[in-house]
């Protein structure tokens, strides 16, 4: 009997088996079935799409290309907008919606503002990708950016040495091209060599170097010419060299301090009055003496007008000089100290008018060596901007037949623009958007903005980014406040 019913039970078992895989094989053929109809249906629509795509193509075959253009346009558009209109990032959406609007004009696409960021930087990224040596004599003007969080940029301009005859006026901005840009946090002059040694291996060899009087510098350039074993003309910056000149003859002088004491009590008095419009000019407390001859002028033309005594015709205007005498009671006796300090920051300013503009030659040489002589006897000024015209027209007869560059104004004026780009942001860092700074210089146009591009992909941006900017201040702060969170969380 046992036996018996293990038989049944084994026969059902195998039954119930049986019926199973039968009823999946029934399921598995029926879902080949569907996926065979569904292959064949979607085979037909690709055979229909080809077909179409095949007459759009015999219709028009300018149609893929025209949208790659328009594309490249629209990019080219967005970086001058960045660049040459001086509009922020968010800005660029919000100016083609306007044209959409408002006007007949119609894009295909709006960019995101980060698209026109990472676009804006490529540019600068392929500019300095693009650098290669030149046949043509150039200097080199380097200098670096002030202090912006904890880094600083050293920058490297090219400009031709017959930029100054062709143009017949100071260097401009497209007169130049960024050969080397490095952001680093420690400066020192092992640095700088180090750094000089590969741009200049990029770029070749200039034929002068043109920098202010930062002792890093000098020493870092001292240490770049030793290891290559050459000897390249140092050019002084003329406008540096002359504030030194004068910082040195009037700063530690009891009449300078009384002058400047004087102004800053006119300042304070006529500030918020009817007669603000005296004040003298506002100078910066670092590097006063760049600017030093708007003060100079000044002070000649209070002089001037504190030595009238009363308008009869003008009531009002003799009522103001009593209120300005009032305002200054001690100027008028610094008469003798303002007569040279004003003659003095004129004479200088003519001379780096004439430098600046036309370059050092044997003609403007000249030109500046007659107006030393207008120096009052006594002046030092006098004796050392003579020196300095004697050492630097040698280095203008070594170099070449050409005016010699003796002004690093321009790389100021680059940081001056770049500043004014990045201060629009919360966090004062030097970080990627240091790539502003070669996409500032030279002539943009639309053939130069789609090459840039095309030599910087986004991939390449990432890759310098990661090298070039090891952290930023947000970087910092994300990651300290991270680290909080976490640790609270470890509590709870």
């Amino acid at each position: 009997m046992p036996q018996t019913s293990k038989i049944i039970q084994s026969r059902e078992d195998w039954k119930n088996k049986a019926i199973q895989r039968a009823n999946e094989n029934r399921e598995h053929r029926k879902n080949q079935k569907r996926h065979l109809e569904k292959i064949a249906q979607l085979k037909e629509q690709i055979i229909t799409l080809e077909q179409a795509n095949d007459e759009i193509k015999k219709t028009s075959n300018d149609t893929n290309v025209v949208e790659i253009k328009q594309a490249a346009e629209t990019r080219s558009f967005c970086v001058l907008l960045v660049l040459n209109a001086v509009v922020s990032y968010r800005s660029v959406p919000r100016i083609f919606a306007l044209f959409d609007e408002h006007t007949s004009l119609s894009w295909n696409w709006v960019p995101h503002f980060t698209s026109v960021i990472n676009w804006t930087l490529r540019v600068g990224l392929g500019l300095l990708v693009q650098v290669a040596p030149t046949c043509e004599p150039w200097v080199a003007i380097i200098d670096h950016s002030i202090d912006i969080g904890t880094k600083k940029a050293l920058v490297v301009l090219r400009v031709k040495m017959n930029t100054l005859l062709e143009r017949g006026s100071a260097i401009r901005l497209e007169d130049c091209e960024c050969v080397g840009l490095k952001v680093c946090e420690t400066v020192n002059s092992t640095t700088i060599r180090d750094d000089l040694s590969e741009i200049f291996n990029i770029s070749g060899m200039p034929s002068a170097i043109v920098k202010d009087g930062d002792f890093t510098l000098q020493k870092g350039v001292r240490l770049w010419m030793e290891k290559q074993q050459i000897s390249i003309p140092v050019i002084k910056d003329i406008g540096h060299a002359m504030a030194r000149v004068l910082k040195g003859e009037f700063e530690k002088t009891t009449p300078y301090k009384r002058f400047i004491s004087a102004t800053s009590r006119c300042t304070k008095c006529l500030r918020q009055t009817d007669m603000a419009f005296l004040i003298p000019p506002k100078l910066r407390s670092k590097g006063r003496f760049q600017s030093i001859s708007k003060l100079g002028k000044w002070a000649d033309k209070m002089l001037e007008a504190l030595a009238v005594k009363s308008l009869e015709k003008d009531s009002e205007t003799s009522a103001l000089l009593e209120r300005l005498r009032i305002a200054m009671p001690d100027f008028f006796l610094l008469k003798p100290f303002i007569i040279k300090f004003a003659k003095t920051t004129e004479i200088i300013s003519k001379v780096m008018k004439i430098l600046k503009n036309k370059g050092l030659t044997e003609t403007t040489y000249e030109q500046c060596k007659q107006l030393s002589t207008e120096f009052p006897e006594d002046s030092k000024v006098k004796t050392q901007l003579q020196d300095w015209l004697e050492e630097h027209l040698k280095i203008q007869q070594q170099t070449a037949n050409l005016p010699l560059i003796v002004s690093s104004d321009i790389i100021e004026s680059l940081f001056g623009n770049f500043k004014h780009i990045i201060a629009r942001g919360s966090q004062g860092d030097m970080n990627r958007s240091a790539l502003l700074i070669p996409a500032l210089c030279g002539n943009l146009d639309y053939d130069t903005i789609t090459e840039a591009l095309i030599n910087a992909p986004h991939c390449e941006l990432k890759a310098w980014d990661k090298e070039s900017i090891p952290y930023t201040i947000r970087k910092e702060r994300q990651k300290f406040f991270g680290n909080i969170n976490i640790q609270k969380a470890g509590k709870l």
